[in-house]
C-alpha cells in the first residue's frame, strides 16, 4: 500500500519518546534527508537539484526542535509550528494556525500537510493534517511500545486507528530504520529517507537514513 509521506509520534517499549518522519515517494525518489544545527531538511540528492523547479514542495525542513518538544512535518509549516511553540504557543494552537495559513499543497494530487509534535518531558503527542476538506488535531498520551501516525494518503486521518505497537528504537537511528522498515511500516511501499528524533537524557537527539 503506497502511503505517501508518513509522521508518527509515540514511545518506545524502554521509554523513549520520539517523534518520526518518513518520506515515501512515486514521483520525486531521489531525495535524502539531511541533519542540521537545528533539525533535519529533506533536500534533491546531489544532480537532481532542478526537481524543485518542477515541484516547490518537495524541498523543505522536516524536523525541528522546541523546547522540551520536537516537531516533524512534510512541509513548510514545520518552521512556523516549532517556532510558535518555542514562543509559548500551546501546540494545539500552533498547528491550528500554521497548518490553516499554508493549507493544504496545491500540487495536482491536493496533497494534505501532516504534522507530529512530542514531548520528552510531559510524554504528550500531537498529530495533524490539513486536508482539501478538513482540519483534524489531537492529543495523546505516550504508551510503551506504541507510535500513532498519520500519512498524505490513505491513512489520512488522526486517530487511534493508525498505529504501530512494535516500537522498540533504543535510539534516532532505530527509529529511522523502524519507520523506514519495521512493525506496519514494512508494508507500505515506496520508502525514499526518513528522519527521527528521540528524547533521551533530557534532550531530542536527532538521525536520518
Amino acid at each position: 500500500m503506497y502511503l505517501g509521506r508518513i509522521v508518527a509520534a509515540g514511545m518506545s517499549s524502554s521509554g523513549l519518546v520520539s517523534v518520526l518522519y518518513r518520506v515515501s515517494s512515486r514521483s520525486f525518489p531521489n531525495r535524502e534527508a539531511k541533519l542540521l544545527e537545528k533539525g533535519v531538511a529533506i533536500v534533491p540528492k546531489p544532480g537532481f537539484e532542478k526537481d524543485i523547479f518542477v515541484n516547490p514542495y518537495i524541498a523543505y525542513n522536516c524536523l525541528r526542535m522546541a523546547g522540551d518538544w520536537a516537531v516533524a512535518t512534510n512541509g513548510s509549516q514545520t518552521d512556523p509550528i516549532a517556532e510558535k511553540i518555542a514562543s509559548g504557543m500551546s501546540p494545539r494552537d500552533a498547528f491550528a494556525i500554521s497548518m490553516l495559513a499554508l493549507d493544504y499543497e496545491k500540487d495536482s494530487y491536493n496533497t494534505p500537510r501532516i504534522s507530529a509534535a512530542a514531548n520528552g518531558r510531559l510524554k504528550r503527542i500531537v498529530l495533524g493534517i490539513v486536508r482539501k476538506d478538513c482540519l483534524q488535531i489531537a492529543e495523546f498520551d505516550c504508551v510503551p511500545g506504541k507510535l500513532l501516525y498519520v500519512s498524505t494518503y490513505e491513512h489520512n486521518s488522526v486517530g487511534e486507528e493508525h498505529s504501530d505497537r512494535a516500537f522498540a528504537a533504543a535510539s534516532a537511528a532505530d527509529a529511522c530504520s523502524h519507520i523506514m522498515s519495521g512493525g506496519v511500516f514494512a508494508k507500505f511501499t515506496n520508502p525514499v529517507t526518513a528522519a527521527a528524533a528521540v528524547f533521551k537524557d533530557g534532550n531530542f537527539s536527532s538521525s536520518v537514513l
